[in-house]
């Protein structure tokens, strides 16, 4: 799965946000001052301007982290990339390709977590484990005599024009009778026979 190039939040951008806030507040600035000072929407400033003023400051400082807290810690992540990397087949399955919900199963069995399996590549993103198609050619393929084959057979087969050149049978004549885009001689464009 490809690891995502998402924008992260700037927290301690929006805490110094929320700080200059505060001190327009602390001043007796109002909250239209704060939406124009600080870059925000009036629902913003009105939402800071209630918490500020039940419990100041300190209520604006950082919340910490956004989000669900991860179902698997850094130790169960490991694990599962280890139990990853032995292959499919070290974990019962017929052939060499992991998929989603092979993945699923194993992240339960190793950690006793349960992941549904469309969700299973946000964590395989941050393992970062891309997305791999397998490339369907036979085993049996044989690239010398397939490239062989290229350079001598093909080109001795290969459709080539006619002696002389001759064009196409879809090319038209300098002297070949044109039908106008109407669909027949002598009606205007855009009408149809009725």
């Amino acid at each position: 799965m490809g690891t995502p190039s998402k924008s992260r939040r700037d927290f301690e951008g929006l805490e110094a946000r929320r700080m200059a806030a505060a001190a327009l507040f602390e001043k007796g600035k109002k909250q239209a001052d704060v939406v124009r000072a600080c870059h925000v929407t009036r629902q913003t400033a009105s939402r800071w301007y209630g918490v500020w003023e039940k419990q100041g400051r300190a209520g604006l400082h950082a919340a910490g982290r956004a989000g669900r807290k991860p179902r698997l810690n850094a130790r169960q992540v490991a694990a599962v990339e280890a139990a990853l990397l032995r292959g499919p087949t070290a974990h019962g399955y017929a052939t060499e390709l992991w998929t989603l919900p092979r993945i699923a199963q194993v992240i339960q069995r190793v950690c006793g977590v349960r992941y549904h399996p469309g969700h299973v590549w946000r964590l395989l993103g941050q393992m970062g484990w891309s997305c791999q198609k397998p490339v369907r050619r036979a085993k049996e393929r044989n690239e010398t005599v397939i490239r062989h084959w290229v350079q001598h057979d093909w080109p001795r087969i290969k459709k080539k024009p006619g002696p002389g050149g001759r064009p196409s049978s879809s090319s038209t004549s300098r002297g070949s009778r044109s039908v106008p885009a109407s669909g027949g001689p002598g009606r205007p464009k855009g009408r149809r026979p009725s």
